[in-house]
């Protein structure tokens, strides 16, 4: 007897569906969560979908929507509907997947919040998401005392059995794990344009935007046109927070190909491979400095003995051959943002230095100047993509009418980001271009400058930004953590860089610390150290009577 049968848990029959007519659009039980559930409970129930790293737990497809049904028909009894935005401030674990799947399930909106956020930012978004319902870690709640609360009116708290401050409270064992119930019938079908998340953007330069996706969008971000090297038979470690789209969207798109994907709470250098080997992952994210973490712990044996067999680095830096020799993997290099999805995707194993990739089948990608005119190869433009398929990118921001038609002008979504492309059509990541720096009227490439100095044995990682300069536009100033056990010395970095790069990009300014501020992404928090600038520790080249002077002929400094 199949487990729909003897569940306490009953699905009533929604309204019927009209087949989707453009060929561009999969079928809604490829893309739509709650057809897609249905379809795989039918056709392999009892494949394993997800593996927890902390005790090697296993969820069946069948056991997924056994539990997701649950939580859904409580999320409806607390008067969630279709349509509905649910805010989720949860860190990884079990309750949230259990809440995302179920939110969508109902075809309500996810909308997941960074576990970060505090004070006027916290108090941004709860505004922005327009929800009613948040689900909230008891660990969290107190943040929530003395926030504007805006249209939230209650809470749903996973953990302790702590009061959400302003909310009328509840606690998930008691509404969220119904003994039984019937959830109802859908007052239309979802469909694949549908929103199915609201996830916000870091807000390094000004308030967090909320990118509206649908379901065709979160499907093309990555699905299996788009990362074709991934297929169903790979299991993927999710080691970025489900706010993140390199968590929610890998969670997501595993399931689409009926896949599997292992589950830990955070990144960890030290416990990384033993990770990958106990939940036998074969491919995963290395996102930012998670790559050179690795590659600086001290080398074993063993290193390549695991079933990882390939992964996304991204940016593509270091000496990639030796990394993929090391660690037995295929290493493969992307583009992508939270807004759009994957336009350009490498080779394995690229040997182009430095290079994103090229574009792939189905988007258009253009660089351009400030006017929007395409500028001539090998020269620096802004990126701007747009998708063959309808609803393949973002909805635009939500509640943000003047942000979205300033990304989406003249048809085209603007990225932000400065690329170059050479002839052989391989684009080449130059920097945000927020974070560009103008010294001496040469602009400057923040990620080029820390590719040098992260070449350097010493240092774990580093950030470049310009500070303002006494006579005009700014200098370079680089941000460093060392690897464990090593010292970095100022004046010793300059010489190792000197043969390395122009003399325009050599930083005046060094700065040492522990470790950089990042986000719960790993990203490096530049606005951050941008707003300490030149601190009483930051080494000063100029102070220490250290010139940098180009070469006549070359333009390398000596």
């Amino acid at each position: 007897m199949s487990a729909m049968a003897t569940s306490p848990f009953e699905v009533l029959p929604g309204p019927q569906r009209a087949p989707t007519i453009d060929l561009r659009v999969p079928a809604r039980d490829r893309v739509v969560t709650r057809d897609l559930m249905d379809r795989f409970e039918r056709e392999c129930p009892d494949k394993v979908y997800i593996e927890f790293g902390d005790n090697g737990e296993q969820w069946t497809y069948r056991d997924l929507r056994t539990m997701v049904i649950q939580t859904a028909i409580g999320l409806q009894q607390l008067g969630v509907s279709q349509g509905d935005h649910v805010l989720v401030w949860l860190p990884n674990s079990r309750e949230h997947l259990r809440v995302f799947f179920a939110i969508n399930y109902l075809g309500a909106v996810f909308v997941p919040i960074n576990t970060a956020y505090k004070g006027a930012v916290l108090a941004h978004v709860i505004d922005n998401a327009d929800a009613k319902l948040a689900i909230v870690h008891a660990d969290l709640a107190p943040r929530l005392d003395g926030v504007p609360l805006a249209s939230l009116k209650a809470a749903v708290v996973v953990g302790e059995r702590r009061p959400c401050p302003g909310l009328q409270t509840h606690f998930y064992a008691d509404v969220l794990l119904p003994k039984s119930g019937t959830l109802a019938p859908l007052m239309r079908p979802i469909e694949p344009w549908d929103s199915q998340s609201i996830i916000y953007t870091s807000g390094t330069t000004g308030p967090s935007k909320g990118v509206l996706s649908s379901y065709l969008h979160i499907y093309t971000n990555a699905g299996p046109e788009t990362w074709t090297c991934v297929t169903g038979e790979d299991r993927f470690l999710v080691n970025m927070p489900l706010f993140h789209i390199g968590g929610m969207g890998v969670v997501f798109v595993m399931f689409v190909r009926g896949g599997s994907v292992s589950f830990i709470e955070r990144f960890d250098t030290t416990t990384f491979l033993e990770t990958v080997r106990r939940t036998k992952t074969t491919a995963t994210f290395l996102l930012g400095v998670m790559a050179s973490f690795l590659e600086k712990l001290p080398e074993r044996a063993d290193d390549a003995d695991t079933p990882l067999r390939l992964v996304f680095m991204v940016p593509l830096a270091g000496d990639i051959a030796a990394f993929s020799k090391r660690f037995g993997c295929e290493v493969y290099t992307i583009f992508n943002m939270t807004q759009i999805s994957t336009p350009i995707i490498s080779e394995p194993n690229p040997l182009v230095r430095g290079t994103c990739g090229k574009q792939r089948a189905g988007v258009d990608v253009r660089l351009v100047d400030g006017n929007d005119c395409e500028v001539p190869i090998g020269t620096v433009g802004e990126m701007l993509v747009r998708t063959d398929r309808p609803w393949g990118m973002n909805s635009g921001y939500y509640k943000n009418p003047s942000a979205t038609a300033a990304a989406w002008r003249n048809g085209w979504f603007h990225t932000g980001d400065a690329f170059r492309k050479d002839a052989e059509g391989y684009y080449y990541f130059v920097d945000r271009i927020k974070d560009a720096i103008r010294r001496r009227g040469e602009n400057i490439s923040s990620f080029e400058v820390e590719a040098d100095v992260l070449a350097h044995p010493a240092v774990r990682e580093v950030a470049a930004i310009g500070v303002p300069n006494e006579m005009s536009e700014e200098d370079v100033l680089v941000v460093v953590a060392p690897v464990d056990g090593h010292l970095i010395d100022p004046a010793a970095l300059l010489d190792f860089l000197r043969p390395r790069m122009a003399h325009f990009m050599i930083p005046r300014y060094v700065r040492v610390l522990p470790e950089l501020p990042k986000t719960a992404t790993s990203k490096v928090m530049k606005h951050e150290l941008r707003q300490q600038g030149v601190t009483a520790d930051t080494w000063d080249r100029e102070a220490a009577g250290i010139q940098v002077k180009s070469d006549r002929f070359s333009g390398n400094p000596t």
